[in-house]
């Protein structure tokens, strides 16, 4: 379909034509007799451009054209009227109208109309998706900032797969930057000026995934009053990031083998296979070769998105780039409203490299912003970093000793345990709610029990 129209009039025979008129020329239409109903089928399911009637009973023209944009700032309405005044039409172009007709409709320039307001949605919002990739791009760029060798490595591998059309599967730690990883692959690849779809696998509940990522059409299942449009059918031409790909139940799992075997996807309720063309990139924080032993992944699956791992290394591998880092966020930061640019001391810098984060470079970045706010002075200085970040420092968290080897021990059994004593706190901080823990560090619920099995901690240590 060339797009969605919704005609609004509460004159049936008006109604009809224009949508026997618009439904002729390709576009999909569906008309109201009211401004609520057309309030109504609006919030089911946006669409492309409104046509609105001034004079209706109930709620009128001017004012459905109000709430229509209260639900949608960037609605397109076309007012129509067959008591059109010059009064009547500034008044409506002055709320957000896009153009006002007078009935009798001529169709020619009923017709040139919509192909002008259909432009118009369609440039603002390439221009808005390219301003979106743009600032996107620029912010992912702080997980690139450094010089320690994992990231050379990610930065030389991102290089040289991104004008690839190759899978890609990112694995790594939350916060280590694997979607800004993927945002640079796809601004380097020949697809950067199609769409970049991100869909959240962990956050899309199970009963709704395949209409997610496919879409659906009319009447599929109660409450599918229209036909919606999938991830996959929204990325053609571009990049699809499935982050959290290890969260996705197996039968969503098949459904998106068969898609990436056979390039077509098939709508919830329909039988038609719509061919689509985009470049997967997942993302994870599991162990999915663990996974797929426990029968939790399938094996297949992972191999067809597996073509090229990348792995994204924790900020604890990298603490040399902090420096680095802090610099960065600063800048960003200190352009925001009410925030002033602070510099950080040497002291502040290594006390912030003595730290474990868990949560990586997006704790990093939330621990610069609070020093920002909280330090008094025009600089951040040791003493604000042990204020503000207290409990996280040296070899002790919550009384846990830290490295057992240490000093004279291993780097790898420092962080283990540093890991181990800093979930552990937490823990008991939240009297071992699981959820609410979870939320706190950032993790998904199911990467919560991972690390609490694999790091050996029992509820008896509290």
């Amino acid at each position: 379909m060339k797009g969605r129209l919704l005609v609004v009039d509460d004159e049936a025979s008006i109604r009809e034509v224009l949508k026997q008129v618009l439904a002729y020329e390709g576009y999909q239409v569906e008309v109201a007799k009211s401004g609520g109903a057309a309030l109504t089928a609006y919030r089911a399911r946006p669409f492309d451009l409104v046509f609105l009637d001034v004079k209706m009973q109930g709620i009128d023209g001017l004012d459905t054209l109000e709430q229509l944009r209260v639900v949608d700032p960037d609605v397109r309405v076309v007012m129509i009227s067959g008591h059109g005044t010059i009064a009547t039409a500034v008044q409506a172009v002055k709320q957000g109208a896009f153009d006002f007709l007078e009935k009798p409709l001529d169709s020619d320039r009923l017709l040139v109309t919509v192909q002008r307001a259909l432009e118009n949605r369609r440039l603002l919002g390439e221009n808005a998706r390219l301003r979106d990739s743009l600032a996107r791009a620029t912010d992912a760029k702080f997980a690139m900032i450094g010089t320690s060798d994992g990231l050379q490595a990610v930065r030389a591998l991102v290089r040289r797969l991104a004008p690839t059309n190759a899978r890609v599967l990112v694995t790594g730690e939350n916060g280590s930057g694997k979607e800004l990883v993927a945002r640079l692959i796809h601004e380097g690849s020949p697809r950067r000026r199609e769409p970049f779809v991100e869909v959240n696998c962990a956050a899309i509940p199970s009963e709704l995934v395949e209409s997610e990522l496919f879409g659906h059409v009319k009447g599929a299942f109660t409450g599918a009053v229209g036909q919606q449009t999938g991830k996959f059918d929204a990325a053609h031409g571009g990049t699809l990031f499935l982050d959290e790909i290890g969260d996705l139940a197996l039968a969503a799992q098949a459904k998106i083998l068969r898609a990436l075997q056979e390039g077509v996807i098939v709508r919830v309720g329909d039988s038609k296979s719509i061919p689509v063309d985009v470049r997967v990139i997942a993302a994870t924080n599991r162990d999915l070769e663990r996974d797929i032993a426990d029968g939790l992944f399938r094996e297949d699956l992972y191999f067809r998105l597996n073509v090229m791992p990348v792995h994204v290394p924790p900020l604890r591998e990298r603490l040399d780039d902090i420096p680095s880092l802090v610099e960065h966020f600063v800048t960003v930061l200190g352009g925001g409203p009410g925030m002033v640019p602070k510099k950080f001391s040497d002291g502040a810098l290594r006390r912030l490299k003595k730290r474990g984060w868990p949560g990586n470079v997006r704790e990093l970045r939330n621990a610069v912003e609070r020093l920002m706010i909280l330090a008094a002075g025009p600089e951040v200085t040791e003493a604000d970093v042990t204020a503000v970040l207290p409990g996280d420092f040296g070899l002790v968290i919550d009384g846990e000793q830290l490295g057992r080897d240490a000093p004279g021990g291993k780097l790898s059994s420092f962080r283990v345990d540093a890991e181990r004593a800093f979930i552990l706190a937490r823990l008991r901080a939240h009297d071992w709610n699981i959820a609410e823990t979870a939320r706190a560090l950032g993790i998904p619920r199911s990467n919560l029990y991972s690390k609490i099995e694999k790091l050996g901690i029992k509820r008896e240590e509290s």
